[in-house]
């Protein structure tokens, strides 16, 4: 019992090591919570912005590309406020930061993309 331990051990440890080293580089990821999963996948979606909703973010210095890697991607969904079992497309209710929020938005993931709905900076 204890030889066959041992040769676990022998081929565990290296091998966790390794496939540590190489999801790492590669930056992947493996959480499952609800919040993760939802910002996660909105990541890898183009962002809409409505031609409304331009003028305003405009006036705050804020881009589509900044509103989704600065804004969305540090952001925490409200599910209670979201409804996220909407058809035909879940619509989000989200502040940003996760702490100490700045903003709030909501938006609908299509299938193809992230259409913001409402955008609010917070005092």
């Amino acid at each position: 019992m204890l030889k066959k331990l041992k040769f676990y051990l022998i081929g565990f440890l290296p091998g966790l090591i390794i496939v540590f080293f190489i999801l790492n580089k590669k930056g992947a990821s493996c959480s499952y919570f609800p919040n993760d999963r939802v910002i996660g996948e909105s990541m890898t979606k183009e962002v809409s912005i409505p031609t409304a909703l331009k003028a305003q973010l405009a006036s705050q210095n804020i881009d589509a590309k900044y509103l989704k890697d600065s804004i969305i991607a540090k952001g925490a969904i409200d599910f209670d406020k979201s409804q996220a079992q909407k058809q035909p497309f879940p619509e989000y209710y989200m502040t940003s930061p996760e702490k100490n929020p700045k903003y709030e938005l909501t938006y609908e993931k299509t299938k193809d993309s992230v259409v913001i709905k409402t955008f609010k900076k917070l005092n």
